[in-house]
């Protein structure tokens, strides 16, 4: 055995080890002394496999393909992950942590900076950045890879500038990620995957896992629910589709939305499509209705199916007591947005066709031809499931694939304990009236 080989050797013992005892003993035992602390820092920067570089350092070993996986976040292999992580992470806390970055205004390629130095040890401790990439003062195309491997690992657009959420997410202390690790380490200790097929639905990442036999098959990008509107946290099976759905308003949106909107453009329901019903199934006209009052919410507002349709193609139900559902958008643009909780709840799904067809699949007489025929014709029909298929919406705002890739989302709903990681406030955005139903109104 050669000496590199049994070094190795020797690391993973040692890491075994501490991993064994370091939420315990270790953990509370802090480094003394500047010299020692350096010590301990340079052990961290020196731990194998950091950040899955190869020997050779090269700009391409920080590639933000190596964040990806197809390992579902529901997986005793990511529980495993996030523990050993836990266990690095503590490590760091131990050395004395990362810096803080000064804010010296929007960092990309060709900058010069003295803040440069920082974020070059900052990205070497979380993995991000070889450390034989030195201390200069140049952001170079090392850091540029560098920071969109960390942008990439936090839900950022993984764009190589460091603005102002980039910022912000360097800028959380190694001991709030570490606490941020075991709270989720614990939720995801407590749900028990399932065997075969699943749909999660991660709410801070807004993103959706399709599982298939322990592998991730699909992922699509999702909208969910505002935080005075949050989609709930639930386990329940999907057993249909409806395609080219109506869309019914629940009161609430009737409430804080629709009479709103109708105080502004008397037109807007007619526009939208949306007939008003009352108790005994006749039309209301609008016009008929005091807007500035709340009379409104005792009628049932039904909005056709077709291309103003707020669900637009297809609803997915699922039994549950919030009456949520996922569904299909026409406004498109809404999965390009870094911040996606706009909903009132419920969940839009992008590429949804995609995922229809998956869930589909063991339905007799609906491959995607017939889906996209019928959708293709504006049919309602519904697509009822032999074989229902589980779904999970859960909240988890850390998870990791492998230890040395370890993602954080930030906490939308505030559910983490701590305002730091509540780092990007929800903006509301403004439409302007006359603007499509799907736009209007956070379904």
């Amino acid at each position: 055995m050669t000496k590199s080989e049994t070094d190795r050797m020797q690391n993973g013992l040692s890491r075994r080890r501490f991993l064994a005892g370091a939420a315990t003993a270790a953990g509370a035992a802090a480094f003394a002394g500047a010299a020692r602390a350096q010590s301990a820092l340079d052990g961290v920067l020196a731990a194998p496999n950091r950040g899955g570089w190869t020997d050779q350092f090269d700009t391409r070993a920080a590639s933000v393909r190596n964040v990806a996986s197809y390992q579902p976040v529901f997986s005793p292999e990511t529980l495993s992950s996030m523990q050993q992580a836990a266990g690095h992470y503590q490590e760091i806390v131990n050395a004395g942590g990362w810096p803080s970055i000064p804010d010296a205004g929007k960092l990309a390629v060709g900058a010069e900076s003295p803040a440069v130095p920082a974020l070059r040890q900052r990205l070497a401790i979380s993995g991000d950045l070889d450390r034989q990439a030195g201390n200069s003062t140049a952001f170079d195309t090392y850091v540029d890879a560098a920071v969109k491997r960390f942008q990439a690992r936090h839900g950022l657009p993984a764009d190589g500038t460091v603005g102002e959420y980039t910022w912000k997410a360097l800028n959380v202390p190694a001991d709030v990620r570490l606490n941020q690790l075991y709270k989720n380490i614990d939720r995801l200790q407590k749900i028990q995957p399932d065997v075969g097929r699943f749909v999660m639905v991660n709410i801070p990442a807004a993103a959706i896992e399709a599982v298939e036999n322990g592998r991730v098959v699909q992922r699509h990008t999702a909208v969910v629910g505002k935080i005075d509107r949050q989609t709930p946290i639930l386990d329940s099976k999907i057993t249909n589709l409806n395609l080219n759905p109506y869309w019914h308003a629940p009161a609430s949106i009737v409430r804080k939305d629709i009479i709103p909107l109708m105080q502004k453009d008397p037109t807007y329901l007619t526009r939208n499509d949306i007939i008003i019903y009352g108790p005994d199934g006749g039309v209301i006209p609008p016009e008929s209705i005091n807007w500035h009052s709340d009379e409104a919410v005792k009628y049932l507002f039904r909005q056709n199916p077709g291309r103003m349709n707020a669900m637009s193609s297809v609803k997915i139900n699922f039994p549950n007591p919030y009456s949520v559902y996922m569904h299909d958008t026409p406004q498109q643009s809404v999965f390009s947005q870094l911040m996606r909780f706009e909903s009132s709840g419920c969940v839009r799904v992008q590429n949804v066709r995609d995922l229809i067809v998956w869930l589909a699949k063991d339905t007799p007489g609906w491959d995607r031809a017939a889906i996209e025929k019928t959708i293709a014709a504006r049919t309602r029909q519904d697509v009822n499931f032999p074989n229902p298929v589980p779904l999970h919406f859960t909240y988890l705002t850390a998870w990791a694939t492998e230890p040395t890739v370890v993602q954080f989302r930030d906490d939308i709903y505030h559910l983490d304990g701590d305002a730091q990681l509540a780092m990007n406030r929800l903006q509301t955005t403004a439409y302007s009236v006359g603007e499509q139903a799907s736009a209007d109104l956070p379904y």
